[in-house]
């Protein structure tokens, strides 16, 4: 599964450890995060984050 990077505090979303403080359970791909999650870090959404390629 893919990485992703928060595009305003360059914080790292790796399915493989999830985000269990913010209810993402480890091997959540990033497609399958609710819309209402945001950056645990900094608070934007999903939608300022960028495939690491």
């Amino acid at each position: 599964m893919d990485k992703w990077i928060c595009d305003i505090c360059g914080w790292v979303y790796d399915p493989a450890v999830g985000d269990p403080d913010g209810g993402l359970e480890p091997g959540t791909a990033f497609e399958d995060i609710p819309d209402d999650w945001v950056c645990p870090a900094c608070g934007v959404t999903k939608t300022d984050f960028t495939k690491i390629e």
